[in-house]
């Protein structure tokens, strides 16, 4: 296991060097990790970026499907949130964003096990993040637990698997039921494309599938934007050609096995028959425009009525927001976690 020390936040975080809390990066190693499935692996690498002293309030922050912990620290949401005065002020609490079991820097398919590596979940990720805590940071209790999309939905996951060990709860872009509809449908078509491609070879290409790149401009068009930000950006013919060219230009992102488990993870998700167990305080913070997660089913309403001390904030739909994307805009909800916090 390594660990690199700087004392420098991320430019994101627009503040000067002098006064930025110290920033460290690590890999903690677990030995013989044994998967939901019985599986194990010899070693498991669960990577992580923190911010602050550890001696202040825990906040664990999770990041969406295809993302990383560090890719957090963006102007649009690490810039909105961890800076002095901020929400979460990372001189005031201590903030750990772990990449996910399957993505960045921890352990993945790519690493060289392809299509053998274990075929985990959310619990497989909760129960490496809540090791790297215990064990590798010293972590015994949570101030909070936010994540965005896929960071939202191991949230809801987190309170009810260790529903004493954190205080608060926000989940961002989800809801707390199974995986269906578009939301489940667009990730089987997705991983199904992929699969399709002669080049994918059953995972065993020695270049990445050309399918990788359309498949992920696909799933992203049909999945976030939101209608009002689509036709802002490409509400003519020649703009939404110009976006398409963007999208299909040059490699394909990202590596395709580790797309297939990363977007397979979710399968088996669903927090609603045990939303009894969360006993920390909920803000949900959701779009009214988000596809993957529509608020006219009216799923979101009934289920906040099972929490205890659940509140919901829904982002109004505009030109400035992004579907499912929006939430990665924090100053468009950032008011609300302030105001939550404070209560």
């Amino acid at each position: 296991m390594g660990l690199i020390t700087s004392v420098f936040l991320a430019a994101a975080l627009a503040t000067s060097a002098a006064d930025a809390p110290p920033r460290q990066e690590g890999d903690f190693v677990v030995r013989d990790f044994r998967f939901h499935t019985g599986e194990t692996l010899p070693e498991l690498k669960q990577h992580y970026v923190t911010l602050g002293d550890p001696k202040n309030p825990a906040v664990l922050v999770l990041h969406g499907t295809n993302g990383n912990g560090a890719g957090l620290l963006n102007a649009g949401f690490g810039g909105e949130l961890f800076g002095p005065g901020q929400p979460l002020d990372a001189s005031r609490y201590f903030i750990i964003l772990p990449d996910c079991l399957g993505t960045g820097k921890s352990s993945k398919p790519s690493d060289g096990l392809r299509m053998k590596f274990p075929r985990y979940t959310y619990d497989d990720m909760i129960a490496a993040q809540h090791r790297l805590l215990t064990e590798r940071l010293g972590v015994k209790h949570l101030k909070l637990v936010t994540g965005n999309s896929m960071g939202g939905m191991l949230v809801w996951t987190w309170g009810e698997a260790y529903p004493d060990f954190m205080d608060g709860l926000v989940p961002l872009a989800s809801t707390p039921t199974a995986m269906a509809s578009r939301n489940w449908a667009m990730r089987r078509l997705m991983i199904e494309t992929i699969k399709a491609d002669p080049a994918f070879h059953n995972g065993d290409y020695t270049s990445q599938p050309t399918s990788l790149k359309y498949a992920n401009a696909l799933f992203s068009t049909a999945t976030s934007g939101g209608t009002l930000g689509w036709q802002a950006r490409a509400g003519t013919h020649a703009e939404a050609d110009k976006l398409v060219d963007q999208m299909l230009a040059g490699t394909p992102n990202g590596d395709a096995n580790d797309t297939i488990y990363q977007f397979d993870a979710s399968r088996d998700y669903n927090p609603e028959p045990r939303l009894d167990r969360i006993r920390a305080r909920v803000l949900a913070v959701n779009s009214a425009d988000d596809e993957r997660n529509p608020q006219e089913t009216g799923v979101m309403e009934k289920l906040m009525k099972r929490l205890a001390k659940g509140s919901a904030y829904l982002i109004p739909a505009s030109e400035k927001t992004r579907g499912h994307g929006t939430t990665g805009q924090a100053a468009l909800w950032k008011a609300q976690l302030a105001a939550w916090l404070a209560g």
